[in-house]
């Protein structure tokens, strides 16, 4: 139902799952090997994946924290757009790489949930996308010493209200691993 026309393609994108960002993340093994089963039946189904990239003054260009986990291994033939805002598509050029692949559909997995995931989702879902959150393929850092709720309820919280985001045209919410139908 996305509101982009000519857009019936589904892409599998994959925010920030680099080593400086997961190293101390929530349950970072098991997210890392969810998102890693997702890769595997995204490219079975040849269904386009996506991997973004931060950089920042901690995760400078061609640092071990800037590089993608080693249990993730991007294709040379798989877009790879670099960020350096919580958005995915802020000053980059994702929205030309999925508009050349006709995706108007997403399924989001990565991190950080209270930052790069929730800005990539709405960003996504007001320039007009279908936005899926998989729901147990993501993850943070604990920021609670600053305020957070711990890393578990930020998680909870996220996939509780994406579970509701509605607007005209569009639709959101969220998913298991274990159910996305790449094919939908």
């Amino acid at each position: 139902m996305t509101t982009l026309t000519g857009r019936p393609h589904t892409a599998l994108l994959v925010v920030d799952v680099q080593n400086g960002v997961v190293g101390g993340a929530h349950d970072r093994d098991r997210v890392v090997a969810t998102i890693a089963g997702l890769v595997d039946r995204a490219r079975d189904a040849a269904v386009p994946v996506v991997w973004v990239r931060h950089r920042s003054d901690d995760l400078p260009p061609d640092s071990e924290q800037w590089r993608i986990v080693p249990e993730l291994s991007r294709r040379d033939d798989e877009p790879l757009v670099h960020k350096a805002y919580g958005d995915s598509f802020e000053d980059t050029d994702l929205e030309p790489v999925l508009a050349a692949a006709r995706v108007g559909r997403l399924v989001v997995t990565g991190a950080q949930t209270d930052a790069c995931i929730r800005s990539t989702l709405h960003g996504a879902f007001t320039r007009g996308y279908d936005a899926t959150l998989v729901a147990d393929a993501h993850t943070t850092e604990d920021l609670s010493a600053y305020g957070a709720p711990p890393p578990a309820q930020v998680i909870a919280h996220t996939n509780l209200y994406w579970s509701f985001q509605t607007a005209p045209g569009r639709t959101a919410g969220t998913v298991e691993a274990a159910e996305v139908d790449f094919a939908a």
